[in-house]
């Protein structure tokens, strides 16, 4: 076994790698880019070296640097983790070359499974069903749109590189091909060094089934459970869970026997995960194959019992397989929640910003639970960390395990429920209405799930704008009433006025809207818990009792539980799941008023990658004015009418903030 691991990856993941080499005794070594200084996987490794600026072109993708660094530091082997270098072909090459093991499979093998189109070559040639598409070397722009129309839509584009929805579109018509294609080739160059695509026939009612493999260096394989990875939002997963609910037996087996067949194939050594689309009448299709760890993973160990980093660590030392196919168990049920930095109200953008309260639920050590749940937490933050715009938006991995998928479902919503995350916009609200859907329970899955029950998954908040306010206004006078050491009625914050009806009066910020709000107990004494709420022509009755951040209320004769944070003037209540966001006023919120309707704004903070018009120009509605960056992923900004452009405020490679108006436009 290795003495030292050098772990070219960060976040989450880095913190993964790290927990199971520390149960192995083996040194750790991190490295951090100048966005990463303070991270967690920083703190948590046995050393860590610095790459290099915060872009990952310039730090997390640099294999000459990670290479110096492993030499210099005496790792005898690199882990990718997934996602930057961990599918590179050149780098694995680069690592042999060198005499540091690559944790991963052999550069032959990524390079004949890393080109999605080479991979549906050989799965065609094992007798695989492969999803009808266009999978040739051919590149020309004019040739792939003669492909489309072959293929016919909707079509999905995909770099043959990609992985995790980079390089990705989906095409509906004709008419939108030649963006899309352009759009998806800047994206897969920019997040794989390679803007290669493929077509395939999108099937929108398919489930999207997947395999856990793994081959040792001595020829042998097996298949770890499938996985159901159907829930996704912009061709990225949301859920995941294992085993795949509904799945007879023996198609299960059938799909885990052709992913190992699949793996040896290429002579295979290490994790990999095969992708299937699976349909109702029993077809299954092969996709593409990951050679490396899934984000998934963590659903697969707690089915199995089994710690798949410690396996890649044997696998690479030149170990055999640790079990045979027939000595491996499937117990209960697992599902995961991918926790984003993202706004699901507005078409799931990445978000970005500080995470200044941070609540995470009650995790449990598997080796000292009931049988009843597991509850497991993959993160990467702490509390006052920063979620930027250089790296995925991925904050923490929610996995819940029990011995039923009812149950899974069961404790999963409670974990959510207490996961509270005050700053950055999140999904868990979203999550939350998610694993709470009649659909869901009832396992009706595939890969439109959420487009089909968007209605439900978007529903009215809980709670009205009116409570909401009052329970933050009652929150306020609370915690000012428990910091305040002064008792006189001068000093007090209740509201006692000299000849005047006692009254407490806010006034906050919901969506750029003020609401001033008057508090007024119902008691002569200052000492009350009950009050009258008073917003514009609303009136609630209250009571309520604060302990640290939760707040047990009745709010008009009807009881409740919820939790407030604050930090400065920023406040987050916390109800059913779901995050509403307050502000106290204060004069400069003027400048957050919504800019006039013939200007456009940054959608999220990112970076202006292409500037497709210029100051004069005349515009059509719909028309794609400029193309930004974040997060890896590219948003076209596009016309909102018909018009002239008459200023550009940025520049091609300019950094923006989200909110900040990007150009302005004149109507005809």
């Amino acid at each position: 076994m290795f003495n030292k691991v050098l772990i070219a990856n960060r976040g989450e993941i880095a913190c993964r790698i790290i927990r199971t080499c520390r149960r192995l005794g083996i040194s750790t070594v991190a490295v951090y880019s100048a966005a990463d200084t303070e991270a967690l996987h920083v703190t948590l490794a046995d050393e860590a070296w610095y790459l290099g600026p915060a872009p990952a072109a310039d730090s997390y993708l640099r294999p000459d640097l990670l290479l110096n660094i492993a030499k210099a530091s005496g790792a005898e082997a690199i882990h990718p983790g997934y996602g930057f270098l961990s599918e590179n072909a050149d780098f694995a090459q680069a690592c042999a070359e060198q005499s540091i093991v690559f944790i991963g499979p052999p550069a032959a093998a990524i390079s004949a499974m890393g080109s999605k189109s080479a991979a549906k070559n050989l799965m065609t040639a094992a007798g695989v069903p492969v999803v009808p598409g266009f999978h040739e070397d051919e590149q020309d722009p004019i040739h792939l749109r003669q492909a489309a129309e072959r293929c016919g839509f909707p079509l999905l584009l995909k770099a043959v590189a990609g992985g995790g929805g980079k390089g990705m579109r989906l095409v509906l018509q004709l008419s939108e091909f030649d963006e899309a294609l352009a759009a998806a080739k800047r994206e897969a160059k920019a997040a794989f060094g390679d803007d290669v695509m493929l077509l395939e026939r999108y099937l929108p009612e398919a489930r999207h089934i997947e395999v856990q493999v793994f081959c040792d260096q001595f020829g042998q394989g097996v298949y770890l459970a499938d996985r159901d990875c159907s829930v996704q939002r912009r061709q990225q997963k949301v859920l995941e869970e294992a085993p795949a609910p509904n799945l007879a037996p023996h198609i299960a087996a059938a799909m885990g026997e052709a992913a190992v067949r699949a793996a040896q194939a290429i002579d295979y050594c290490g994790a990999g995960t095969v992708e299937f689309l699976y349909l109702d009448d029993g077809q299954f299709f092969f996709m593409e194959m990951n050679t490396r760890l899934q984000v998934e993973h963590p659903v697969t160990e707690l089915v199995t019992g089994l710690d798949l980093v410690d396996w890649q660590l044997q696998i690479a030392a030149g170990l055999p397989l640790p079990l045979s196919q027939d000595q491996v168990r499937i117990h209960g049920h697992a599902i995961e929640a991918r926790i984003y930095a993202e706004d699901p109200a507005q078409q799931f953008l990445p978000a970005s910003g500080s995470l200044h309260y941070l609540h995470e639920p009650q995790t449990d050590n598997p080796s000292h639970v009931t049988p009843d749940a597991i509850i497991r937490l993959d993160t990467g933050v702490r509390q006052g960390d920063s979620i930027g715009i250089y790296y995925d938006p991925l904050i923490a991995k929610l996995i819940v395990w029990a011995p039923t998928r009812e149950g899974a479902l069961h404790h999963l919503a409670r974990a959510l429920a207490q996961y509270r995350i005050g700053g950055v916009r999140t999904n868990i609200g979203f999550l939350s209405r998610l694993v709470a859907s009649p659909a869901l329970y009832s396992a009706e899955l595939h890969t439109r799930f959420i487009a089909e029950h968007e209605a439900e998954l978007f529903a009215p908040a809980p709670l009205s704008r009116s409570q909401q306010l009052a329970l933050v206004g009652v929150f306020l006078l609370l915690s000012e009433s428990a910091a305040q050491a002064d008792t006189s009625p001068f000093a007090g914050n209740q509201g006692w006025w000299l000849n005047m009806p006692t009254r407490r009066q806010f006034e906050l910020v919901q969506d750029a809207q003020r609401y001033p709000l008057v508090i007024s107990p119902l008691s002569d004494s200052l000492q009350t818990n009950t009050w009258q709420v008073q917003l514009e022509e609303t009136q609630h009755q209250l009571s309520a009792r604060l302990n640290e951040d939760r707040l047990d209320a009745t709010v008009d004769q009807v009881p409740l539980r919820c939790y407030v944070a604050r930090y400065e003037h920023e406040l987050w209540m916390f109800y059913q799941g779901q995050r509403f966001d307050i502000q106290l006023y204060q004069p400069h919120f003027d400048s957050n008023i919504q800019a006039a309707a013939d200007s456009l704004t940054a959608p999220m903070p990112g970076v202006i990658s292409q500037l497709k018009v210029a100051v004069g120009d005349k515009v059509a509605a719909g028309q794609t004015l400029l193309i930004m960056e974040a997060m890896k992923m590219e948003h076209a900004i596009r016309a909102p009418t018909a018009g002239n452009v008459a200023e550009l405020y940025y520049a091609q490679g300019c950094q923006v903030a989200a909110g900040c108006e990007l150009l302005r436009l004149e109507s005809d």
